[in-house]
């Protein structure tokens, strides 16, 4: 395992343990095979807030910014 995916494994550990799993999940399944543009995404969704990503991936509110909402959606629909 790179450095890189060590450090990105523990960006992805949010206050949420629901929000732990979802990234986690997207970073093993999703991540080794995304374009370097939905990786980018990627890492400005990590800078979100909880509360808001919360918001987003439980389908209470939907991201204003499109590639937010793609990827999103993305990580929702993959496979537990």
């Amino acid at each position: 395992m790179s450095d890189e995916f060590k450090r990105l494994r523990w960006r992805c550990r949010r206050g949420m343990r629901e929000l732990d799993v979802l990234m986690t999940r997207y970073l093993e399944h999703g991540w080794p095979q995304a374009s370097e543009a939905e990786r980018k995404v990627f890492l400005r969704l990590l800078d979100c807030e909880d509360d808001k990503l919360w918001q987003w991936f439980m389908g209470r509110e939907q991201p204003a910014d499109r590639e937010f909402d793609a990827l999103v959606q993305r990580i929702t629909d993959l496979p537990c």
